[in-house]
């Protein structure tokens, strides 16, 4: 057994460690609207579930050099996102949105997807995706980092609407199967859903 302090550690290094031990990690695909009209979108891996009860989710989006993402920024100014489940009919297009682009470009038309209009928020969607959760920023906090400068932004959202592939759906259920899901490891390594198993909670 190794044990190390992760204070003595450079933040790339605890990147490293963190990313490769915490897997596999579902991939949230996130679309926002800048003040000019532009539909962003983006992928993150630090991404879960908070509660239920309003259902709400959480995604953290690292800064560069203090900085805000253009997903950060334009969910905090307009107060909605989208986010899109990553499944394996789409990865590739969802992995190009990756690559920077000015924040006057549109990685959503970059990568070729395909805009679709929301029910209850501005902000649209990409039509290739099997599920989608319109969002509303119930808050975003600054953490991490250092001398003032945060390292993060996490954003805290409430799901305001559903969209699900009729066929996905089934008995208040979603079919993962179905779905396909796509899930990051460490560097360059995904994942697909492969074996699954149950184990029976003792009551």
């Amino acid at each position: 057994m190794i044990s190390i302090d992760p204070n003595a550690l450079p933040g790339r290094e605890n990147y490293k460690f963190l990313s490769g031990s915490i897997i596999p990690r579902p991939v949230a695909f996130v679309t926002t609207q800048s003040s000019e009209g532009i539909l962003n979108a983006a992928p993150f891996s630090y991404f879960n579930i908070i509660t239920d009860e309003p259902p709400m989710i959480s995604v953290s989006v690292q800064r560069l050099n203090g900085a805000m993402k253009d997903t950060s920024r334009n969910a905090v100014e307009k107060g909605e996102f989208v986010v899109h489940i990553s499944d394996e009919s789409y990865i590739d297009q969802i992995n190009n949105t990756a690559k920077p682009l000015p924040s006057n470009e549109s990685e959503v038309e970059d990568s070729g997807l395909t805009p679709v209009n929301s029910i209850k928020v501005s902000v649209q969607g990409v039509k290739e995706a099997n599920i989608r959760l319109e969002c509303v920023l119930e808050r975003a906090i600054e953490l991490g980092g250092t001398d003032g400068n945060p390292s993060c932004d996490l954003l805290i959202g409430r799901v305001v609407y559903y969209h699900i592939r009729e066929d996905l759906y089934k008995k208040g259920r979603i079919n993962a199967a179905g779905l396909k899901p796509v899930s990051r490891l460490a560097g360059s390594a995904y994942a697909k859903l492969g074996e699954t198993f149950e184990i029976i909670r003792p009551v």
